[in-house]
């Protein structure tokens, strides 16, 4: 193949990749706002400017775009979430960024959580598969470093599963919640100061929790 036929397949792809990236960005709104069972494929079409058929032909089905959208959101958080697997790291601080990390995904993609909670809220049908080949090696991987920090002395004895539990309840609430958390407040938005006021909140809850007498 010679240099021109590259450059075509070049910005094929690349013309492809934009137009699915569009695609998915409609969808993650529009199933954050309906649900799965609730979000017509028409509708996020039309959303997103193109035909039912000419969006089917990049995604055939809406389990596929929704499958997609669930993928997306799941490299984006466990690429965030490497912060927690770090042995040598100090536990305050590395659970400290673990934090950060989670709340600014929360922060900068609460459309995208809450896709994820109304899967796992409605028992994960689709994407449990995923999350136990992606998600629980992880968690345990987590839990391991715990354990070790435990057995080390370098942090109280704690139950490191359902002291995870907690953080992604605390953090992601921030995304899922949001509506709740305005009308409490009294705002159309969470501001940074309240995402400030949040992550040191969790975090002088998490290191004193772990905090050794």
């Amino acid at each position: 193949m010679d240099s021109a036929d590259n450059s075509k397949v070049t910005k094929r792809h690349t013309g492809r990749d934009r137009v699915e990236a569009g695609i998915v960005a409609t969808a993650v709104r529009i199933f954050a706002e309906c649900g799965y069972e609730g979000t017509a494929v028409a509708a996020i079409a039309e959303a997103a400017g193109l035909s039912k058929q000419n969006l089917m032909y990049y995604f055939p089905t809406k389990q596929a775009l929704y499958e997609r959208v669930l993928d997306d959101v799941l490299d984006d958080w466990l690429a965030r979430m490497e912060t927690l697997a770090d042995p040598a790291g100090e536990p305050a601080d590395v659970l400290r960024a673990y934090v950060h990390a989670k709340l600014r995904f929360s922060r900068e993609q609460p459309a995208a959580s809450r896709v994820y909670a109304m899967e796992m809220i409605g028992g994960a049908k689709i994407y449990s598969e995923q999350i136990k080949r992606r998600v629980v090696p992880l968690l345990r991987r987590d839990i391991e470093i715990f354990e070790q920090w435990i057995a080390q002395g370098r942090i109280a004895a704690v139950d490191a599963t359902h002291l995870l539990f907690a953080l992604w309840a605390m953090t992601q609430s921030y995304a899922d919640f949001s509506a709740q958390m305005k009308l409490v407040l009294g705002q159309d938005e969470l501001t940074d100061a309240d995402f400030e006021h949040a992550e040191q909140l969790i975090t002088t809850m998490v290191t004193r929790t772990i905090a050794v007498d």
